[in-house]
């Protein structure tokens, strides 16, 4: 494909279908519930603090308000702060095939831009939004393709900010061509496997893949040149291009249930059966075997200490789930961290690498458990799939569910708002600053 026909779908009005509308409209609500649930934590406190005193506006044009936090800072500091605080709440939507997220870095890029176009409709933001998470996709499939090692999310997400970025702007195709060319050089293509062995919170990247796709759209605007991106522009990046416009990935994107790296989900997924099958309680279960894919396998092991660790602990959420029969962001800090009955089931549950569920990754999670109880029978999962994207679809009763419990901060009568703008956002002459100002306003109370 070539880039003018690539510059043409980024920056060109398109025939997107109302499907995709209201996919993109379910993954913005679910990814604003996350960043307020995420407000609290550390991490974002740190990031939105670091933006207010480092990356300030110069001028009030070039300002935006943080997402749950009110304080004017750059474009792409608001853009990063969010994107690091959604990043560091493991409840945001993905894409199995990019074998990472894209909503954390685009959704915040999106309230950022915004902010400069009040008058933006909320369809439009929605169109935007929509063909950043194509953009974005695409640049994944060619960076995996291209590289050896196991890249985080903001080493090509944040083209999909640079994309969405020259879009709200009104950059023409050779910005565009130069905002992305600089973004794909920027990106931070940090090794997602390191994290994983060492959970911090880096997580996945995609505070800096923001931070990097914003100032690359807005450097582009005012001359700045990049080298063209080889993961776009390169004749071998060329085949993961070609169905742009046709296929739909947002569509494909999946919605997680739980606050946990979603390489854990579908252990997750099979306990929570058995124990609704079986009516099992934490006190007679002896042993749990987990036979799940490689990179599941290298989940955190022991007892966490910190959230970070806790998001990537496949043991520790099977214990919770377990324990408590359900998993929430309580569950991930403060006093879950040292929960007595979790630690105590903990040493009953071991995992194995098994090649079947390998071979099927990343374009699926599977898993499969026994769970052996102290009377001697043995209960067994069969293979599953991790809910929440096309192979096993949330009802929308659930994912409602979870965005009351991930933005339960805030004032009951804000969350309902909030909420009730999923259908909004898709009606006609409804402006995305409707949406936008209730998502700028602090938290009124924030817990940690």
């Amino acid at each position: 494909m070539s880039f003018d026909r690539i510059s043409d779908f980024a920056l060109s009005e398109q025939s997107i279908p109302e499907s995709a509308f209201n996919m993109a409209a379910t993954l913005l609500i679910d990814t604003v519930g996350v960043a307020a649930g995420a407000a609290a934590l550390q991490a974002g406190q740190i990031a939105r603090d670091h933006a207010f005193a480092f990356h300030g506006a110069g001028t009030p044009e070039h300002a935006a308000q943080m997402m749950f936090d009110g304080r004017r800072v750059s474009t792409p500091g608001a853009a990063f702060a969010a994107a690091t605080q959604i990043d560091n709440l493991d409840a945001h939507d993905g894409y199995n095939p990019t074998k990472g997220h894209i909503g954390c870095a685009v959704v915040p890029a999106l309230f950022a831009f915004a902010q400069a176009r009040p008058g933006l409709s909320a369809r439009d933001a929605l169109a935007a939004l929509v063909l950043s998470y194509e953009i974005a996709a695409r640049a994944a499939f060619a960076l995996h393709a291209s590289v050896s090692d196991y890249h985080t999310s903001g080493a090509w997400n944040a083209l999909g900010v640079a994309a969405l970025g020259c879009r709200l702007i009104g950059a023409g195709p050779d910005q565009l061509r130069q905002a992305l060319g600089i973004a794909e050089y920027h990106g931070p293509r940090s090794q997602m496997m390191r994290e994983i062995a060492n959970p911090t919170m880096l997580h996945d990247g995609s505070g800096m893949g923001a931070l990097v796709g914003s100032m690359a759209a807005l450097m582009a605007q005012t001359g700045f040149k990049g080298a063209p991106a080889i993961t776009v522009e390169a004749d071998e990046a060329a085949p993961y291009w070609a169905d742009l416009g046709v296929i739909w990935t947002i569509e494909q994107n999946y919605i997680k249930p739980y606050p946990i790296c979603r390489w854990a989900h579908a252990a997750i997924d099979a306990l929570a059966g058995l124990i609704r099958d079986h009516r099992v309680c934490d006190e007679e279960v002896a042993a749990i075997e987990v036979n799940t894919f490689a990179e599941a396998a290298k989940l955190f092991a022991g007892m966490p200490s910190t959230t970070s660790q806790a998001q990537y602990s496949l043991p520790f959420a099977l214990a919770v789930m377990l324990v408590h029969g359900r998993i929430g962001p309580q569950a991930i800090i403060g006093a879950g961290l040292s929960d007595p009955k979790v630690a105590a089931v903990l040493p009953r549950i071991t995992v194995h690498e098994h090649s079947r569920h390998s071979e099927r990754f990343p374009d699926g999670r599977w898993s499969d458990i026994t769970v052996m109880l102290k009377d001697g029978r043995r209960l067994a999962s069969g293979d599953m799939h991790a809910r929440g994207g096309p192979e096993a679809p949330m009802e929308m009763s659930e994912i409602e569910a979870k965005f009351h419990s991930m933005a339960a901060a805030l004032p009951e009568p804000r969350i309902s708002a909030l909420w009730a703008m999923r259908e909004r956002l898709v009606q006609p002459k409804v402006k995305f600053e409707e949406l936008a100002c209730l998502v700028r306003a602090p938290v009124e109370e924030v817990h940690d």
